[in-house]
């Protein structure tokens, strides 16, 4: 989440005065995150968030989206659910963007995630993949391998200003994800983006997942590296073997894994490091002027691709 459009007073009072959530009390964005603009909403009838959408997300692909997480909440997933204005529809436009309100969910995010969350977020995961197995709507993935090297290309030249010979590993990797990229694995709805901030806890028990804007079709095992990466590794990138251990055991629980993903994970691994670190370089090049947002250090990734290049496998 972050605010890269401000909104007008009045044109937020106009654009809430289309649904039936009560009198605005109190409005503030949202400064985490690194998508699209975000408002927590408090209300006379309670509390939401307005998302705008901008950057990279679709009109196109908002009723996947938006399809998704009512489906997933069908299926006792919890999820935010959009609100429908007095039209009965979830999308509108607020400031020249396209706009929904969601429902809050009660929780927090862990920000250093210890053995039992991780363990918590396998079975979420886990839960979700299956969940998810009969949506309907496709959506193919914009940020799998393909994308790689012309996402960095045209900012290729900048990228020895972040560290020293970026550019030259950046390069030889998509080389090798581009030749040894897995195939034909059990694939469906992921989330894409199951990071520690889009997940809320309550104790060890996660009440909710968030922010399914980069859902899209694609391998199951992927959706568990990304996972692997941003919940598994400590303040100074290092892996952490026993909270990668819960996370992959609690997951294989739900949804075990056949020998073409077991096989794959390691180099599903490189590359959910890769994609991370490909945006999160692009995205420290280029934060609009004047945006509440905080862009994170692509050299996270940087060091995550690195271990992996070297630890082999995992399962």
């Amino acid at each position: 989440m972050a605010v890269y459009t401000q909104v007008d007073d009045a044109e937020l009072l106009a654009f809430l005065a289309t649904y039936d959530i009560g009198d605005l009390l109190s409005c503030k964005g949202i400064a985490e995150g690194v998508e699209n603009s975000n408002y927590y909403l408090h209300t006379s009838a309670g509390s939401f968030i307005l998302t705008l959408y901008e950057r990279r997300v679709a009109e196109a692909d908002l009723p996947f989206f938006l399809g998704l997480m009512e489906h997933l909440a069908r299926r006792g997933v919890t999820c935010p659910l959009p609100v429908p204005n007095r039209a009965g529809k979830p999308l509108g436009r607020l400031a020249g963007r396209p706009a929904v309100i969601v429902t809050f969910l009660d929780g927090y995010s862990v920000h250093h995630p210890e053995v039992a969350h991780c363990a918590a977020l396998g079975v979420a995961l886990a839960q979700l993949h299956l969940a998810s197995a009969d949506f309907p709507l496709r959506r193919p993935n914009a940020l799998s391998v393909e994308a790689w090297r012309p996402l960095f290309a045209p900012a290729a030249a900048r990228a020895d200003e972040v560290e020293p010979g970026l550019r030259e590993t950046v390069e030889a990797e998509l080389d090798y994800l581009e030749q040894n990229w897995p195939r034909d694995l059990p694939s469906g709805v992921i989330h894409a983006d199951l990071f520690p901030d889009n997940a809320f806890f309550l104790g060890d028990k996660i009440s909710g997942v968030i922010d399914f804007y980069f859902a899209c079709n694609d391998a199951y095992a992927y959706d568990l590296a990304i996972c692997l990466n941003a919940w598994c590794f400590d303040e100074a990138h290092r892996f952490d073997m026993e909270k990668g251990a819960a996370l992959l055991s609690a997951y294989r629980r739900v949804r075990p894994l056949d020998g073409a993903e077991l096989d794959a994970f390691p180099t599903l691994a490189r590359g959910a490091a890769m994609r991370f670190l490909l945006t999160r370089y692009v995205d420290w090049l280029d934060v609009p002027k004047g945006a509440l947002v905080r862009p994170k250090d692509p050299r996270e990734y940087l060091a995550k691709l690195r271990f992996h290049q070297t630890a082999g496998a995992f399962l």
